[in-house]
């Protein structure tokens, strides 16, 4: 019996970790909010979808609209064709969206590669939620987007799913 006892809480401990992420995806898009005051983007290196390395400070100079994200999350998934079109759009103004899933590279790259996505996606696995935090997302929510503006400061965050004219609505402030 005692055995039983401890043999469960593995599982709660993990369940405690994995509900507010499942409610999370899936909620109602809020307003966009802009930050009340700008925040330093901090740095991090992950692997993207080839296995090659990637920080976010080689981006610098640049518009990043960072995206954390998962291929079984339904709003994720709904929100990448309007990224895909502002990477076409806005490229060459110096602006890049960058991807970080939390998912495994085989799930994103599978995704990636159904939907054409055409900008960078890095791979952060169960990390990602822990990266998302230093960008504002207090309780793991996905999809959640934080805009950085050339001067490397975060901008603007969205949790939950961001519409391409919510997107362009913050971008025009910054590019």
């Amino acid at each position: 019996m005692r055995h039983d006892s401890y043999s469960a809480i593995p599982r709660i401990a993990l369940l405690a970790l994995l509900l507010p992420l499942l409610f999370a995806c899936g909620e109602q898009s809020e307003a966009p909010k802009a930050q009340q005051d700008t925040t330093a983007a901090a740095n991090f290196t992950l692997p993207d979808l080839e296995g090659g390395n990637h920080s976010l400070s080689q981006w610098k100079g640049q518009v990043v609209l960072l995206n954390f994200w998962a291929p079984w999350c339904p709003p994720c998934r709904k929100e990448v064709p309007a990224f895909i079109a502002l990477q076409e759009k806005y490229a060459d103004q110096g602006f890049t969206v960058v991807g970080i899933t939390v998912d495994t590279r085989k799930n994103a790259q599978t995704f990636a590669d159904t939907t054409g996505i055409n900008y960078p996606v890095l791979v952060a696995e169960e990390q990602g939620i822990e990266i998302a935090k230093q960008y504002g997302n207090k309780v793991g929510a996905l999809p959640y987007t934080a805009l950085i503006d050339r001067q490397g400061n975060i901008v603007f965050t969205q949790r939950n799913e961001l519409t391409r004219k919510e997107a362009e609505k913050a971008l025009a402030g910054v590019l």
